[in-house]
Formats: structure tokens, sequence, C-alpha cells
């Protein structure tokens, strides 16, 4: 696996450093840190400091930078047959994914603070950018649930599930899982009295459809990871999914490409996975 790590000096990086170091076995890593000096070309700040304080300050971010890639070298496995440590000036978020492509990640693995919902929208989020942007596969990871064996994974449809299956099978965790397997049939508030009796077939229908999905998944995953269970949930998505994950120490879910991902971060599901769920979550594309 080829994977880039965007690093800063948040605790929630390095913990990012940590976790997909464990989850998974690498060919390759990439660190990349991305400093921004658009600050100081702004006169507001500039003139006051002057320049030659501006510039001093601008030498101890970019010399700070390469202690924190030191620091977080320090983290990776010496097993790992390629490590590279990428020191930008820049945008962090088109930096990152510059850095992706010039990979040609498989993964890129990001930490987020766990800002709130209207902070997110107000000042932007460079890990969110990145999982909302990035070609492959986004690790966002928050805290260090430590040893990572209870993976709760949500499916929504068969398509969902053929990507999900598709990544893990040729992407292997490096250490047994238990694999739990979620999926949410939605319930539809009814006012009409007179329509009772088309919701119900519906339910019956979805239900139906929700258990061949997990049947089919479950038994396709086995070959992989055999300790395998299943869940059918009837609910709000976001509701069970996050009550799921309290008992998980990785999540999995699928995007369905540009719309889809957007409409997962944007959601309210979006705000119980990314905003409620604290241990780390991966978003398969």
């Amino acid at each position: 696996m080829r994977t880039v790590v965007a690093v800063d000096w948040s605790e929630q990086s390095f913990n990012a450093v940590k976790v997909v170091c464990r989850l998974f076995t690498h060919e390759s890593l990439t660190l990349i840190h991305a400093v921004d000096l658009r600050p100081f070309e702004n006169p507001l700040f500039a003139q006051p400091l002057g320049r030659k304080s501006a510039g001093a300050m601008r030498e101890g971010m970019v010399a700070a930078g390469e202690r924190l890639l030191d620091q977080t070298g320090a983290l990776v496995p010496v097993t790992i047959p390629s490590i590279q440590r990428v020191y930008k000036i820049g945008n962090p978020a088109p930096v990152v994914l510059e850095a992706i492509r010039s990979a040609h990640a498989d993964l890129v693995a990001v930490g987020s603070r766990g800002r709130g919902r209207l902070a997110e929208l107000v000042l932007g989020s460079v890990s969110h950018r990145v999982v909302l942007h990035a070609p492959c596969t986004a690790l966002l990871v928050r805290d260090d649930p430590g040893s990572i064996r209870r993976v709760l994974l949500t499916v929504e449809g068969h398509e969902d599930s053929l990507r999900l299956r598709t990544w893990l099978s040729t992407h292997r965790f490096s250490r047994p899982i238990e694999l739990s397997l979620l999926t949410v049939v939605p319930t539809i508030p009814i006012g009409d009295s007179t329509m009772e009796f088309r919701f119900d077939k519906w339910t019956a229908e979805m239900d139906q459809y929700a258990r061949q999905l997990v049947d089919e998944t479950a038994a396709a995953l086995r070959t992989m990871y055999p300790a395998v269970t299943e869940q059918i949930e009837h609910g709000d998505p976001a509701h069970c999914i996050t009550k799921a994950a309290g008992h998980a120490d990785l999540v999995i879910v699928g995007s369905h490409g540009w719309r889809g991902l957007e409409h997962f971060l944007l959601g309210s599901v979006s705000h119980a996975v990314l905003h409620k769920v604290t241990c780390p979550i991966l978003v398969i594309r």
C-alpha cells in the first residue's frame, strides 16, 4: 500500500501516524507537512512587525516544520521499505492533495480536531477538504484507540458493498479483526393513515433487501475475515451508526463518488459520524 500522511503539530496528527502504521502494511509512506506563509504577506501583519521580524518568524516556522517531520518520522516502523519526508510551503489542503496524486497513493491519513459543524462551515477544515477531494481512500483520526480489533463496517447497498469488499480484499488489515457489519433501514414518518398499508409493504421489502445485502456481504467478507457478525437496525441512520460506533475501534464507510461523499460530509449523517464518533473513520472510495 502506498500511503500519504498529512502532519501538523496537533495530537490528532500524531495519532494519525500511529494508527495508520498499525492498521496496514505499507509499501511506501510519505509524511507531508505544509506551511501556509500567506499571513506573513499581509501588510497588516508584516508592516507592524517589520521585514526583519517577519522574516525571522517565517524562518522559525520552516525550522519547526522540519523538526515536526523528524518527530513524526520517529513514529514510523523501520520495517516500511520506503519513507519520505516532504516539506512544502503553500496552502495545506491543495499541497496534500497534490502529494496524494504524485505518490499515486492508495490511502491518505489525516488528523481531525473535531471542531463543531458550524466552525467547520465558517473556518473550513484541511482534514475534511482532503477527505472530500482525495482521489483515494481516506483515514480520519481523532483519538488513538490503541489496539484496533473491533471494526464497524456500514453498508448502504450492493454497489456500496462491492466497493468496500474490493478495497478490503486488496488492502488487508495487518492484524486480526472482529468485523461487525451494519446496515440501517431508515424509518419514514407517515402522517396519512391511508398510506399505512403501502408503507408496511415497502418496509417489508426493505427488510428483505437489507437481509439479502448483509448475508451476501458477510459471506464474501468471511473468506478474508472469519469473525464477521451482522446487524440490521431500523431508525435514523446517523443515530444508529453513532450508537454502534461506541463499541468500535474503527468505523468504515463507503463513498459514492464526488456527490455521494459531499452529501456524506455535509448531511446529518456526517454530523454524527465525523463530529460525534471519536474512533478513527475509514472512508473507502
